[in-house]
């Protein structure tokens, strides 16, 4: 009997010991493996940056080979004089002697510089203020506005050298040599002589009455020449505040006051960038005189000689945005 309730105490003591005790926490599932990945672990934002710099190696090896290699081969070729020979350029250095010939034996091409400043001097403003002109008419409302401004850019768009040369009269390089001058008459105009013998003008002065007609018998080339500003200046006139234009309506400000006070300050930024466009455009336009020369002396194999007065002439374009530029930028409103 004592045997029996001794075994029944030690079962109850066990039993409290066991309902003591704390449960175990169940185990934490374990983590799947990773497959193994062969090769070289990259993180995320360097592979981006990896990407980058290979999109950006083949502009970087394009701009190398085939811009700056041969500008500075043009520049080598310069101060040289060159013979073709088979397979490969000849040189022998003789130093300044190209760019001395170009400006003191060659009056070709210092008429010819002259010319192109010359031109380029008038020119520029009246593309500048043309352009002005028409992209404040084209950001007005009205019907058609669209297709209007569609037809002041599509110079640009066809642009090409066979079809400016076919509207100027040169159809020969067409393989077509008839009604040439029927064609461009389309695109001439010849009432500002019988205007100015209207008025009795005509004759006052010949250099006055030669600037005239220049400025004014070629309307076509002026409107040909004035795409890309039309677009950037109407571009900057939709980014005018709003702000701005109620506060000038509020105050009674004129259309004309509104275009001095409000329009033109905050386009002049695009003013300096059209002003610069229109310089380099009309230096390096394949039709002026200068570059004219250029190429056919790159044609003759006088390439040295053709370097010379082409490295002459960029240094000319450099110096006269360096001296235009300081002077607008004075003029330009910057929004801060």
């Amino acid at each position: 009997m004592a045997e029996t309730n001794n075994t029944v105490a030690e079962t109850v003591k066990e039993v409290k010991v066991k309902a003591e005790k704390p449960p175990k926490a169940p185990k934490a599932p374990k983590a799947p493996k990773e497959p193994k990945v062969k090769g070289m672990r990259i993180a995320y934002e360097k592979r981006k940056a990896l990407y980058a710099y290979g999109f950006l190696a083949i502009w970087i090896i394009g701009t190398i080979y085939f811009f700056l290699r041969p500008l500075l081969i043009s520049l080598w070729y310069s101060f040289n004089e060159t013979e073709v020979n088979l397979g490969y350029m000849g040189t022998r250095f003789i130093g300044l002697t190209n760019y001395i010939n170009a400006f003191r034996e060659d009056t070709d091409y210092t008429e010819a510089l002259l010319s192109v400043l010359v031109e380029t001097a008038w020119q520029t403003p009246l593309i500048i203020i043309f352009s002005i002109f028409i992209a404040v008419i084209l950001n007005q409302k009205f019907r058609g506005r669209t297709f209007a401004r569609a037809v002041f850019f599509l110079p640009v768009i066809i642009a090409t050298g066979p079809v400016i040369s076919i509207i100027n009269g040169d159809m020969d390089t067409s393989g077509y040599a008839g009604g040439a001058e029927q064609f461009s008459t389309m695109f001439e105009t010849d009432m500002t002589g019988a205007l100015m013998n209207f008025l009795g003008v005509y004759n006052i002065s010949d250099k006055v009455t030669e600037m005239i007609s220049t400025v004014t018998s070629n309307v076509f080339n002026l409107v040909w020449d004035s795409g890309i500003q039309i677009i950037i200046f109407l571009s900057a006139l939709q980014n005018i505040p709003y702000s701005a234009k109620e506060a000038a309506s509020i105050e009674g400000a004129t259309a004309w006051e509104f275009f001095w006070k409000i329009t033109i300050p905050y386009i002049s930024p695009m003013i300096v960038t059209n002003l610069i466009y229109t310089i380099v455009d009309s230096f390096i336009d394949p039709a002026n005189e200068v570059m004219t020369i250029v190429l056919s002396k790159a044609s003759e194999w006088e390439h040295g000689y053709s370097a010379a007065m082409a490295w002459a002439y960029f240094l000319i374009v450099i110096i006269a945005l360096c001296i235009v530029l300081p002077i607008i930028n004075k003029f330009v409103y910057y929004e801060v």
